[in-house]
């Protein structure tokens, strides 16, 4: 497995509230994330730093090869439970951390299988053979409309407040992440991504950069740059893994 990893501020915003961990568990073994804070300059980016320290800190701890995948999702949630303990907590014993949260995807690939696991709007794509797909489903409002028939996908991405998302970590005391399960195959790819690039490529643009480009480790500075090049409101984050 090759993997590659970029984050960057954008063209707006000064400080930059993404953050992401490429961590080899083992040889055969990795876990990557995302993280996208929000709840102002002075604690978006604790929020989101603290979660993705947490995270892969526990699932590390916890981890050993031979683990079923029962066990492997329960050491995500258990991951994910803590990160959202421990950014909680913060929040509610620091003042300038009050309502700081954070959104988390993250992709654990051991051989020939693959778990996601989210909380928010920060997404999980698979790309093979056959296309690309969105793995996770966005936990925001729009979704929300969407699922209820409300509004079309295409109207979705441009509607107004569009960000806003129905779970964080971090904003609650608990919190519930979805799972997915995935077979892999040589020559696939997973790509974690912050918001800052999904609203900014649609899904064929992303595909096609990831395919085609030719050095699969500019890949994530070509996808970052068309980000800028339209403007990039927020912070750009993305992970690339080539199975």
């Amino acid at each position: 497995m090759q993997s590659w990893g970029l984050t960057d501020p954008g063209c707006v915003r000064a400080q930059n509230q993404d953050a992401y961990q490429i961590e080899k568990l083992d040889r055969n073994s990795l876990l990557c994330v995302v993280c996208d804070g929000m709840g102002g300059a002075k604690s978006g980016n604790i929020a989101s730093t603290l979660a993705t320290d947490v995270f892969v800190q526990e699932v590390r701890q916890s981890w050993k090869s031979h683990l079923d995948q029962e066990k492997t999702d329960q050491i995500l949630r258990n991951a994910v439970k803590l990160a959202n303990f421990t950014v909680f907590d913060q929040s509610q014993q620091f003042p300038e951390f009050d309502g700081m949260g954070t959104t988390l995807v993250a992709v654990l690939i051991r051989g020939k299988k693959a778990t996601v696991i989210n909380v928010g709007d920060s997404r999980a794509y698979g790309i093979d053979r056959s296309g690309i797909r969105q793995i996770t489903k966005d936990h925001s409002l729009v979704q929300m409309m969407v699922d209820r028939g409300e509004l079309t996908p295409e109207v979705a991405k441009t509607y107004p407040g569009k960000n806003f998302i129905t779970r964080a970590i971090g904003t609650e005391a608990t919190v519930m992440c979805d799972i997915f399960h995935l077979d892999v195959a040589k020559g696939d790819f997973f790509l974690l991504c912050s918001d800052g690039l999904s609203n900014m490529m649609d899904d064929q643009e992303i595909l096609f950069e990831v395919v085609h480009g030719v050095n699969k480790a500019h890949c994530c500075k070509r996808l970052l740059a068309i980000a800028k090049n339209r403007g990039a409101p927020d912070n750009v984050t993305s992970v690339l893994v080539l199975i």
